[in-house]
């Protein structure tokens, strides 16, 4: 049996960011052309090294139905021209932004990158019409880091759960 702990964070209030300023030469673009191909791209590009498998056995109706919902916004982060990582933004009821999927890709990662990323992401949910809350969650298969730049950019850990497996 395999145990995954999962942390969910959440910030109550823009002010509670920290963001990182640097961007390393990281860009950030919302996407506004919605095309679930790109969506599905992605979600392999940086899922891949994190054991992302939710979404890998969806039909192409299932990611059409998702990726071009009006409630997920998707952000693409390059390098050089290069599509270097991502992160989509759900607005749920009551004012609620999760962000769904936040990552970069293996090439990219180490170089200083992910916390501006993550500020840019925090960012962005908190421009969008009534926001109240932005939430994510981590799990313990993600990147060592991802936790401590959550909580280093201003998220608070309200919900841990331990999920078992049969391996």
């Amino acid at each position: 049996m395999t145990e995954t702990t999962i942390f969910h964070l959440e910030m109550l209030t823009p002010d509670a960011l920290k963001p990182k300023t640097n961007s390393n030469g990281l860009t950030v673009n919302k996407v506004l052309f919605k095309q679930f191909e790109y969506n599905r791209f992605l979600y392999q590009f940086v899922g891949a090294a994190w054991q992302w498998t939710d979404k890998l056995n969806w039909t192409e109706q299932q990611w059409q139905q998702y990726s071009e919902a009006g409630n997920l916004h998707l952000f693409v982060a390059s390098y050089q021209g290069s599509p270097a990582g991502y992160y989509e933004l759900q607005q749920q009821e009551e004012g609620n932004v999760e962000i769904m999927y936040f990552g970069l890709g293996t090439r990219f990662i180490g170089k200083g990158m992910g916390g501006y990323l993550l500020s840019q992401a925090i960012e962005s949910a908190w421009s969008l019409p009534g926001t109240r809350r932005v939430w994510v969650h981590t799990c313990s298969l993600d990147h060592p880091s991802a936790l401590k730049n959550y909580q280093a950019r201003g998220f608070s850990l309200f919900k841990t759960e331990i999920e078992s497996t049969v391996s």
